[in-house]
């Protein structure tokens, strides 16, 4: 991907991406980048399971997007393993430069590559820009989703 590198997320790069997570309205009510203990807790958990991917795009020594990428291997759609891509964010400076399209071609294609065949994400209902980007990607909003806070 030219001078862009995507990789696993480290404990190190925790700062950032909790940065990253509350640069915009909705993240910023519900993150906390002054206590970074339930994040690093977090990708303990997250390094421990196969089935899940935090990944960072670096450009050079910065960087400048992560998402999270889950495997379900599942029974409907005759036994069909799904990809669900979580908490994209890409850095402000860089937003409309392509590397959202570039990353969720990378999540698509790490997809595949993990025997996937569908992908799915949710993208909060206010994030009209982010719908329409998903939607020029291919992605259709074929579904209602709902969510209940425990």
């Amino acid at each position: 991907m030219g001078d862009l590198d995507i990789r696993t997320a480290v404990a190190g790069d925790i700062p950032v991406i909790v940065g990253m997570l509350a640069d915009d309205p909705l993240g910023a009510q519900r993150e906390a980048p002054d206590d970074l203990a339930p994040y690093l807790d977090a990708l303990e958990r997250i390094n421990a399971d196969p089935n899940q991917h935090l990944v960072v795009a670096v450009r050079g020594d910065r960087i400048v997007g992560t998402l999270q990428l889950t495997v379900i291997p599942g029974l409907s759609r005759r036994g069909a393993t799904r990809s669900i891509i979580e908490g994209v964010r890409i850095h402000a400076d860089e937003r409309g430069s392509g590397l959202g399209t570039l990353f969720i071609e990378w999540a698509i294609d790490e997809s595949r590559r993990q025997g996937c065949q569908l992908v799915q994400l949710t993208s909060d209902a206010s994030r009209i820009d982010a719908h329409r980007f998903y939607e020029r990607l291919g992605f259709t909003a074929s579904h209602v989703g709902f969510k209940l806070e425990i």
